[in-house]
C-alpha cells in the first residue's frame, strides 16, 4: 500500500484536492508494482478512423508522430459509472471522538467516492452520483463535464458532518435501490458503499433489489463498508457498555462478553448470506475496512474497468 493513502486526511482539506492527491499516489503505487500493466496513462488523443471529420484533427501531434490522432473531448466517453453511497445514520459509526478520532464509514465512502470521480475524470469516463438513507437524497445522471464533477464534490463535501444524535435516518435500501436501478438506463458499472444494515425489510426483498441493478446488463461492486475491529470482530474492552442503535436511538446497557459469542454468530451468517447471494447475481462483493486505506477500493475499481473495456 503507497505511503498516501496511510496518512490521516484533515477534515477540512478541500475534497477535490484531498482527491487528487489520493488518485496520484495511488498511481505511484501500481507503477511500482506488479501491476503496472493496467492502462493508468489516460490518453487525451486515439487515432483518427479513415472517413471521419477532420475538423479534430491534433495537427501539431501529427508534425511529430506523422501519425493521425483526433482530440478528444469530455463528452467523449468510454465508460458510464453511477456511484451509490448510503447515507443513512449507521454510516455515522463509529462517532468521532477527540481530535485523532478515525474516519467514520461516511467519511471513508465519501473519500473513496471523491477518489473514484478522480480517476474516473482522467478516464475520460462519465459518472454520477446516488445517495439514500431512508429516501433518495441525490440522483444524478452520468456525465463527464468539469462542472459535473464539481457539482459532484460539493454534494460529496455535505455529507462530511458530524452525526447529529437526535437525527436517525433510517436505512431504505430496497426501495431506494429499486429506484436507481430504473434511473440508470444505459449499461454502467455501478457502485455501492453500505454497511448493508437494512432492519426494515427482509434478506430476499434486500437481495432482490441488488438484482434489479444487474438489469440492462450493469456491472455491480458492493463495497461493504464497515469498521472491522468493532463491527465484526466485536473486539471491546471487558467492561460495561451503553449501544446506542444510530438509526432509532434505542439504548441498551450490557458488558460485551455476555453477547458476543451470538453477536459473531449473526454477524458471520449475514456475511456469508450476502457473499453467496452476490456471487449467485454476479455482483462484485468487496470488504472495505474503514482501518485499511483506500487501495481496497480503488483496485477492484481498476480490475473490474479493465474487464469491461
Amino acid at each position: 500500500m503507497n505511503q498516501i493513502n496511510q496518512q490521516p486526511l484533515q477534515p477540512f482539506t478541500h475534497l477535490e484536492l484531498i482527491a487528487k492527491q489520493v488518485v496520484e499516489g495511488f498511481i505511484t503505487g501500481l507503477h511500482k508494482s506488479p501491476f503496472h500493466g493496467f492502462s493508468v496513462e489516460f490518453a487525451e488523443h486515439r487515432l483518427y478512423n479513415k472517413g471521419e471529420s477532420t475538423k479534430h484533427i491534433d495537427w501539431k501531434l501529427y508534425g511529430r508522430t506523422d501519425k493521425l490522432f483526433i482530440k478528444r473531448y469530455e463528452e467523449e466517453t468510454n465508460l458510464r459509472c453511477q456511484i451509490i453511497i448510503d447515507n443513512s445514520s449507521s454510516m455515522y459509526f463509529p462517532v468521532p471522538e477527540g481530535k485523532n478520532a478515525k474516519d467514520n464509514k461516511i467519511t471513508f465512502s465519501v473519500y473513496c467516492a471523491a477518489a473514484l470521480i478522480g480517476l474516473l475524470k482522467r478516464q475520460r469516463d462519465a459518472v454520477g452520483l446516488s445517495v439514500f438513507s431512508d429516501h433518495i437524497e441525490v440522483q444524478t445522471a452520468a456525465k463527464s463535464s468539469s462542472l459535473h464533477h464539481k457539482m459532484l464534490y460539493h454534494e460529496l463535501e455535505k455529507m462530511i458532518q458530524p452525526h447529529r444524535p437526535d437525527e436517525h435516518k433510517r436505512t431504505s435500501a430496497v426501495k431506494a435501490l429499486h429506484q436507481i436501478a430504473e434511473a440508470v438506463h444505459k449499461r454502467s458499472l455501478v457502485i455501492i458503499f453500505s454497511d448493508m444494515m437494512d432492519s426494515q425489510a427482509d434478506a430476499e426483498e434486500l437481495f432482490s433489489a441488488l438484482q434489479h441493478l444487474k438489469h440492462n446488463k450493469h456491472e455491480v461492486i458492493l463495497f461493504h463498508v464497515n469498521d472491522k475491529q468493532k463491527e465484526l470482530d466485536f473486539d471491546f474492552e471487558n467492561r460495561p457498555y451503553r449501544f446506542i442503535d444510530m438509526e432509532t436511538g434505542e439504548e441498551v446497557k450490557l458488558h460485551p462478553n455476555e453477547i458476543k459469542e451470538s453477536y459473531l454468530k449473526e454477524m458471520a451468517e449475514h456475511k456469508k448470506e450476502l457473499m453467496l447471494k452476490c456471487g449467485q447475481y454476479k455482483i462484485d462483493f468487496v470488504e472495505a475496512d474503514i482501518n485499511l486505506g483506500f487501495d481496497q477500493v480503488l483496485m477492484p475499481y481498476l480490475v473490474k474497468r479493465t474487464k469491461m473495456l
